[in-house]
């Protein structure tokens, strides 16, 4: 596949890549709980955690502290080989996601995962000059909202990094997988020969099948790490044998691992886990 063809595979991170929320792993690890009770829904949600990170700094906590939890944060088996496995076969990978990317960065590092991913789309996060971790939105509404009518939160709407995406790379079939309400607009963007992922009896899920004729791409829902792999790497093999591609300059280690486990390898019209709607 060239570079300007062939397969984009988008993850939403928290709850997705990994098995939590990362703003509320870090909190809850280091004790804030009580304290994020206090704050939320009294300011935007970046503002509080900005804020709960300087009072996690005030209190003697380091960065290195921060990087240690985030070590720790939950990740189902199957996730890393499905990613390794997506990225062996030519995809493009990407993150868009509400977390931040110190945050995101410091996980994929930690798992050895970084570098399969080329584009990070997240809220910014970074140590100031103090080693006081800092943490800020993507957009500032405070100057202009996104406009988006969507359920997307004031800091990012997901859907306008997909017209990008899109825009950027025209002839890449996506693949968007994600589990939140900021899902959701994405989802609506995807266009005939994409595909969405939901992960079932999650907020993006109900979203999409309470409406499921506003959603253009196919919808295959997954429920843990185990499917998300499998869906994903049929989805894939599928979306390659439709464009001919038959593993040209595919990593041989993706087609004899991979793939066999999976048995028999399904059409595009048999895939595991696709959602069927009755009209």
């Amino acid at each position: 596949m060239s570079a300007m063809e062939g397969i984009m595979v988008v993850f939403d991170f928290d709850k997705t890549i990994i098995e939590c929320d990362s703003d509320n792993w870090v909190v809850d690890e280091l004790g804030f709980t009580d304290r994020y009770d206090q704050l939320l829904n009294t300011m935007p949600w970046n503002t509080m955690m900005d804020k709960l990170m300087k009072e996690i700094y005030e209190r003697g906590n380091t960065i290195n502290d921060i990087v240690e939890v985030l070590k720790r944060v939950p990740i189902h088996s199957r996730i890393i080989p499905a990613i390794q496995a997506a990225h062996a076969a030519g995809c493009d990978l990407r993150i868009v996601s509400d977390a931040n990317v110190f945050f995101i960065e410091t996980i994929l590092d930690h798992l050895g995962l970084r570098k399969y991913f080329s584009d990070i789309n997240t809220n910014p996060g970074y140590v100031d000059e103090e080693g006081r971790l800092r943490i800020l939105p993507i957009h500032d509404f405070t100057k202009s909202p996104h406009g988006c009518t969507n359920p997307c939160p004031p800091n990012m709407c997901k859907g306008l990094v997909i017209k990008r995406l899109q825009c950027e790379n025209p002839n890449k079939k996506i693949i968007y997988l994600g589990d939140g309400v900021g899902d959701y607009c994405p989802s609506l963007r995807l266009k005939e020969g994409d595909h969405v992922m939901p992960r079932k009896n999650y907020p993006v899920y109900d979203l999409i099948t309470s409406n499921p004729e506003l959603i253009t791409a196919k919808i295959h829902e997954w429920v843990d790490g185990g499917d998300l792999e499998q869906v994903l790497l049929s989805l894939i093999q599928a979306i390659m044998s439709i464009n001919g591609d038959d593993h040209h300059d595919v990593d041989e280690q993706f087609v004899s691992i991979d793939f066999t486990k999976l048995k028999t390898l399904p059409n595009i019209t048999s895939l595991p886990k696709a959602l069927c709607v009755t009209f």
